[in-house]
């Protein structure tokens, strides 16, 4: 396996890569993570089983997009593919750290300029991708009501009913959350679309963002899955604030973004997860 991938390194990048290290890396998530070092040539790369390669591609292409606006780092994109037996993402290696005093003010202006870059007329995006290992549609849409109920939390609560996780009956719970946002038609921007620290590294005080998954929306759903779990530090929101200030009623909306997060995490974990999703579904939806 590891010599076919050597290969498509080599094809892509022209050269003769051969692998003479390879350290595997910890991960929380269901990919085989590596560090190949070879020639002088340092790779971050991928694995997981053949099915999964549309999941490696749409990242790459989400990373692709993110990368063009020239607004905040990403890794590179070297090559996707696949072996006999394995799918893979193979992207440049950087060797980042967690955090950085100056990184997160920085991150908080690059964000905002990422948010502001576009003057696309509609939500959604060109392909459909995953959070995480979860398929996401994006099927573009001129409404923002009616994308966010119904494929972010409609989508869901289907994908939930199919493992008999119940919280309610769909169509009103779409329907309540579509009347909730009703009116609400902010500016699409391209979203990173799981900003939490998990994906977020620094390279010096440079900020690198990786693992997207990315479409148009409304950017509030990105500062609010960033406040959901590990909040990010007040540098960060205030220097974001200080390039694209936040909507008043941005408080109001957050719990409602973040419910999608919520279910995800109740779809691939149950547990309190899905308590809490009943729990907030009860409270803002019923």
């Amino acid at each position: 396996m590891w010599q076919a991938l050597a290969e498509q390194i080599s094809a892509e990048l022209q050269c003769d890569f051969k692998v003479e290290q390879k350290h595997q890396l910890s991960t929380h998530s269901g990919n085989m993570l590596y560090h190949l070092k070879g020639q002088e040539l340092e790779f971050f790369v991928k694995l997981n089983q053949r099915e999964v390669l549309d999941s490696f591609d749409t990242e790459a292409l989400s990373i692709g997009a993110l990368t063009q606006r020239q607004c905040v780092r990403l890794p590179k994109v070297i090559c996707a593919g696949q072996t006999l037996d394995k799918s893979f993402l193979v992207l440049e290696y950087l060797p980042m750290t967690n955090a950085h005093p100056y990184g997160w003010q920085a991150l908080g202006h690059q964000l905002a300029f990422l948010h502001q870059a576009d003057d696309q007329a509609m939500y959604g995006f060109d392909w459909d991708n995953y959070l995480s290992a979860t398929m996401q549609p994006n099927q573009w849409q001129a409404n923002w009501s009616t994308f966010f109920s119904e494929q972010r939390i409609g989508w869901l609560l289907q994908l939930l009913a199919e493992q008999h996780q119940e919280f309610g009956d769909i169509d009103k719970i779409v329907e309540r959350v579509r009347q909730q946002l009703h009116g609400h038609q902010p500016k699409p921007a391209l979203l990173h679309g799981e900003l939490v620290r998990g994906n977020i590294g620094f390279l010096s005080e440079v900020p690198v963002l990786f693992d997207p998954a990315s479409y148009f929306g409304d950017r509030e759903t990105d500062l609010a899955y960033s406040q959901m779990f590990d909040p990010l530090p007040d540098s960060f929101f205030n220097a974001y604030n200080q390039v694209y200030p936040l909507d008043s009623n941005y408080e109001d909306r957050k719990d409602l973004y973040n419910l999608y997060h919520l279910l995800h995490h109740a779809y691939i974990r149950g547990g309190r997860y899905s308590w809490q999703a009943r729990d907030l579904i009860r409270q803002r939806l019923l």
